[in-house]
């Protein structure tokens, strides 16, 4: 069923081999779950409802998430580095996690999101590029591929915003896994067909090369980075999209062997 589906929605990978892209799915399917069991999904009512509830996801971000001062420092922050953090409501008590391991909370980052429009976002693209980029990496060179990335991304923006203000926020999503995925795949597919709906046309769907999707979705990812946009962590997408790009190699083109008249002799 999900090899006819991504088909009929004209997604590569589920391609001439007919093997369904499991490891896409299975981080799809771990993020949704994540999101279920998190304060962000709405669905516990252990969380509370309104300030509450936004406190309660502040706690769990910080948490689970990757914190660039844990990152570079390896340890967790402490009470003083936690006051100094932006509270999501005046009365929310942010408390240290001595069992936390900062290497593993890149991890653990990966499947948390901040709410649903967030997972989203992320899983979309990971469901469109991802299939495509499995079926010729394989399933465990793709999961290799996309944890890697999401820890040199997660590194990358840590080494680069400690000692900021943001050096003290959780940073959390796929996205710099993601990422990497995107640039896997334009550096394999540059040239393929991709479903893409534009803003400046009432969000029409288009058929598009990937080339161009990808290339402008860098771009504004760049552009956003030198603008300093608010809120997210557009470093990280970057990181992992150049990561990716770099990281997968295309296929050497191969060389036709013309047959030999008879008259030649062999080529010493």
């Amino acid at each position: 069923m999900a090899v006819s589906l991504l088909d009929r929605l004209g997604v590569r990978g589920a391609g001439p081999g007919g093997r369904a892209p499991v490891a896409t799915l299975a981080l799809i399917a771990l993020c949704l779950l994540t999101v279920l069991v998190s304060p962000s999904s709405g669905f516990n009512p252990a969380y509370g409802t309104g300030p509450a509830r936004a406190c309660a996801e502040q706690r769990y971000e910080q948490r689970w998430g990757a914190v660039p001062a844990e990152l570079t420092s390896g340890r967790p922050l402490d009470a003083e580095q936690l006051a100094a953090l932006p509270k999501a409501t005046p009365d929310c008590a942010l408390a240290p996690t001595p069992g936390k391991l900062p290497v593993l909370s890149v991890l653990s980052s990966l499947f948390v999101h901040a709410g649903w429009l967030h997972l989203l976002g992320n899983v979309l693209f990971l469901f469109v590029f991802g299939p495509g980029l499995e079926e010729r990496l394989g399933r465990l060179r793709f999961l290799l591929l996309y944890l890697t990335v999401g820890y040199l991304a997660a590194y990358g923006y840590a080494l680069a915003e400690t000692g900021r203000p943001d050096g003290l926020r959780a940073v959390v999503g796929a996205s710099g896994a993601i990422a990497g995925v995107l640039g896997g795949y334009l550096r394999l597919y540059p040239r393929a067909r991709v479903t893409a709906l534009v803003p400046a046309l009432l969000f029409l769907p288009l058929r598009l090369p990937a080339w161009l999707v990808l290339g402008l979705w860098f771009v504004l990812q760049w552009w956003s980075v030198r603008s300093g946009g608010p809120g997210v962590a557009y470093l990280v997408h970057v990181i992992g999209f150049a990561t990716g790009y770099l990281a997968v190699r295309p296929a050497p083109a191969r060389r036709i062997r013309w047959p030999r008249p008879p008259w030649q002799g062999e080529a010493s």
